[in-house]
């Protein structure tokens, strides 16, 4: 088939652009041509179509996400923003409807666009083509409005509960926890599958080259050093004071806590205040955004690592994430192999953990066994080599491509 990637953005490594990534190696090996369509491409989605207002960062689209869930927004204004949605909707409408019907698409894959209200006019916009041009479409849902805080207070719920997410007859919906299908059936009566988020573990993962052999002491660390590596965004659902209060009570010499991911997404304050309460607790915090990159590349005069570049030097994974739609940090640590500590969040609880892996786990706090364990495992590798493989084999069977090779077959046959 001729099958079409939707979204607001297809680029870089947040958790959407990655897992189009890996649904479209799957559907390439099944023998589907692809195409893409966002406000945002880069990499696998470069040469696709570019509609600029797509993208959440797109000022009028900005301006939308503020009149709606803004600190300003007014109930007064409803009606007059519902009003300027659909105007917009009706201005992107051409470019998707030519975007589908000039390269013939068999189907269409709406990434998250049909789910978390961070463009209104484009959930708008696909709700009405699909029921009017009928086309098999899979929603591919990964955040849900009523997921998010920040979302939960506005004046257009009638508008949320029309397009986020659509309920049309030729919609296949597709969930990435067990957690956001049972809400998605209580709340709007829809059904879905779950597709969790997968890695390929058929693949052995790189290792060090001469590329990223200098990894550590571009960093600033000593032989000696123990490299602790926090892999996510700088943002508060992260939990990362859980992380600096497990490094503070280590009793262990010459470690370090490394953030990789930006810290501005959701405002800088979380970031001061965890840089105030490392500078307290005598917590070496740094962080290396800047040295980060989706792939490899130079930049002013030095390198750009990617991510996989990082994990093979770390002596420990910090994941104290109090929420995530699925966990892909948590996935890439056990492809690595590396010692492992995950706060118990709830899809964690409900679709993660009791499947066996071998983690250090926290319940929302630092406890002194946690504490206990980490140190142990740090000074005993041959366990942790134990963990380590048993927890890459019960992944493979799990959360491999074979696993969502299996999966988009049995959505796609269901049409």
């Amino acid at each position: 088939m001729r099958i079409g990637f939707i979204s607001t953005r297809l680029n870089g490594t947040d958790g959407v652009s990655l897992e189009v990534e890996k649904w479209a190696t799957v559907l390439r090996r099944m023998g589907h041509e692809l195409y893409y369509c966002a406000g945002e491409l880069g990499g696998y989605a470069a040469g696709g179509t570019l509609i600029p207002q797509l993208h959440f960062d797109h000022q009028s689209i900005v301006m939308f996400s503020q009149r709606a869930f803004g600190q300003g927004r007014q109930q007064a204004d409803a009606f007059k923003l519902v009003d300027d949605i659909y105007e917009m909707a009706d201005e992107i409408r051409g470019p998707l409807r030519h975007f589908i019907r000039g390269n013939r698409l068999d189907m269409i894959v709406v990434e998250n666009a049909l789910t978390i209200p961070m463009n209104l006019p484009l959930g708008i916009t696909l709700t009405g083509l699909i029921a009017e041009l009928g086309i098999n479409t899979i929603a591919h849902h990964h955040d849900f409005f009523w997921e998010r805080h920040r979302f939960q207070s506005n004046h257009i719920l009638d508008l949320l509960d029309t397009a986020f997410p659509a309920k049309l007859p030729s919609i296949r919906h597709v969930a990435i926890n067990s957690i956001a299908q049972k809400r998605l059936r209580d709340r709007r009566g829809i059904d879905s599958i779950v597709i969790p988020n997968v890695h390929d573990f058929a693949t052995p993962p790189p290792g060090i080259d001469d590329y990223n052999r200098d990894f550590r002491q571009i960093i600033g660390l000593e032989p000696d050093d123990i490299f602790i590596l926090q892999p996510t965004r700088v943002i508060q659902r992260k939990g990362i004071e859980m992380a600096l209060e497990l490094v503070h009570r280590l009793e262990i010499p010459n470690k370090q806590l490394f953030i990789t991911h930006r810290a501005h997404d959701e405002g800088l304050e979380y970031w001061r205040w965890l840089k105030r309460e490392a500078g307290m607790m005598g917590v070496d915090l740094r962080l290396i955004d800047h040295l980060i990159g989706a792939e490899r590349a130079r930049a002013n005069g030095h390198k750009i690592y990617s991510l996989w570049d990082a994990y093979p030097f770390a002596n420990l994974v910090t994941y104290p994430s109090t929420y995530e739609g699925f966990g892909n940090a948590l996935l890439e640590a056990v492809y690595f192999g590396r010692l492992i500590v995950v706060n118990r969040y709830p899809v964690y609880n409900a679709d993660i953990g009791p499947k066996g892996f071998e983690f250090v786990e926290l319940d929302g706090f630092v406890d002194d066994s946690a504490v206990q364990k980490t140190q142990e495992l740090l000074q005993d590798p041959d366990t942790v080599k134990k963990m380590a493989d048993k927890n890459y084999g019960l992944a493979q069977e799990y959360f491999s491509l074979e696993v969502l090779a299996q999966k988009l077959q049995d959505v796609i046959a269901s049409f």
